[in-house]
């Protein structure tokens, strides 16, 4: 006999019979959404990097010819492939020319210490490319940062690049005194 003051506590009817295929499909959809969420953060923050790009560019040129390069050439989004023609060797976000210069910009929204690093690895490509296209310019570097700490902009300055601050509506060409650029 059950004692009439228990009470029984009701078993709570969870589904039956979800199959392994039911539960595959369930997880195959959160990738597939993850992946998505994924595509549109790279999305969103190439955006970023074409805005601060078109911050910079229309009067980056202008900028260093009041420091003595006239620039002849600014160009935009430059990709240099090997040899063979198939194979990207490095892309450039903006590229500035004279007939003895060549400076080289990165432009970032925000950028770290690796950002720097990958910018070296990239200069060198270049020198390399030039080298062997017969091309005896001095190659140059620059930084064009939006949003950086004072640890950034001293690391970005040891290494020899030049930074380009936004500053309002324009950017102005950070260079302190003593600053010697480095060359490729």
């Amino acid at each position: 006999m059950t004692d009439p003051n228990t009470q029984e506590t009701p078993v709570p009817d969870y589904p039956r019979g979800i199959t392994f295929e039911q539960v595959w499909a369930g997880l195959q959809e959160t990738r597939r959404l993850v992946e998505e969420n994924a595509r549109q953060m790279g999305k969103l923050h190439n955006s970023f990097g074409e805005l601060a790009q078109h911050l910079v560019a229309p009067n980056i040129n202008e900028k260093f010819n009041e420091l003595g390069f006239y620039f002849t050439r600014c160009s935009l989004n430059v990709k240099f492939t090997e040899m063979d023609g198939k194979n990207t060797l490095t892309e450039v976000d903006i590229m500035l020319e004279n007939g003895d210069v060549v400076v080289v910009v990165e432009v970032k929204a925000r950028a770290d210490n690796e950002d720097v690093k990958d910018h070296i690895i990239r200069m060198e490509k270049l020198r390399s490319y030039a080298d062997a296209r017969g091309d005896k310019r001095r190659y140059q570097g620059a930084f064009a940062v939006a949003i950086l700490d004072d640890s950034l902009r001293k690391f970005i300055m040891k290494q020899g690049f030049y930074l380009i601050e936004q500053t309002g509506d324009t950017v102005r060409i950070n260079i302190p005194e003593g600053f010697s650029p480095r060359e490729w």
